[in-house]
């Protein structure tokens, strides 16, 4: 199966994320099921590619092996020129650390922490001197200082959003990942949160790769791959 890649900018930018013939094949009562087949995929630093398609047409799956969270039974990825077969889980945190952000449906923040705090882990991962003023700024930056000392379910969804994203770009990462960043707000709140993830992004610079179903968002990106039964194609 050919690359995918929208022209010849992305082949002459460097690469961020790569992967090659990407396999995933779970057992099922039926069986063996198979949830992406061959799928290969290049992500330019810099660039917002966005995967779109049909429920349970392997979207996800295959986000969450690009970054690294869940293993392919078949195929290769490479982060920032790593390869990610080669390493064991605490192997893969380690390359994270510091250089790939995260932003999902659900959120994803820690209940016993507050927003600073939540804003702090990745600083404090990769051992960062100032983490509490640098994750305070970013706080900021999103509009949430006054929030600082609330936890989680004291803020509102779009609120805690906000915090998932100021956690996800706090230590200025190369590579973000969103999975439905919109999917639990309301049309108004989410067209907010996109706002802020794209000014943001533009901001550090980072390549952004997001699975999504909505349409006005996946037209922001630079280009949008279409997962369907397992496949990934070019719009």
């Amino acid at each position: 199966m050919p690359i995918i890649s929208s022209d010849l900018s992305v082949a002459s930018r460097s690469l961020v994320l790569e992967g090659r013939g990407i396999e995933k094949t779970v057992n099922g009562p039926a069986g063996n099921l198979t949830i992406l087949s061959a799928v290969d995929i290049e992500i330019a630093a810099g660039e917002v590619v966005a995967i779109v398609g049909p429920s349970g047409s392997g979207k996800s799956t295959l986000l969450g092996i690009l970054a690294g969270l869940d293993q392919p039974t078949g195929g290769s990825v490479s982060m920032l020129e790593q390869s990610l077969g080669s390493m064991d889980e605490d192997e893969r945190a380690r390359l994270r650390a510091g250089k790939v952000g995260f932003v999902f449906q659900s959120f994803q923040l820690l209940p016993g922490l507050t927003a600073l705090e939540n804003v702090m882990l990745p600083l404090e991962l990769g051992r960062h001197a100032n983490a509490k003023t640098v994750a305070m700024q970013m706080l900021s930056e999103v509009g949430l200082a006054d929030r600082a000392d609330h936890h989680p379910l004291q803020l509102s969804g779009g609120e805690q959003q906000r915090v998932a994203i100021a956690r996800a770009f706090v230590s200025n990462p190369q590579l973000l990942f969103a999975d439905e960043p919109t999917g639990n707000l309301d049309g108004e709140t989410g067209q907010r949160i996109i706002d802020l993830m794209f000014a943001l992004r533009a901001e550090k610079g980072s390549a952004l790769v997001l699975v999504t179903h909505d349409e006005s968002l996946a037209d922001r990106c630079d280009r949008r791959l279409i997962m369907n039964n397992g496949n990934l194609q070019s719009a």
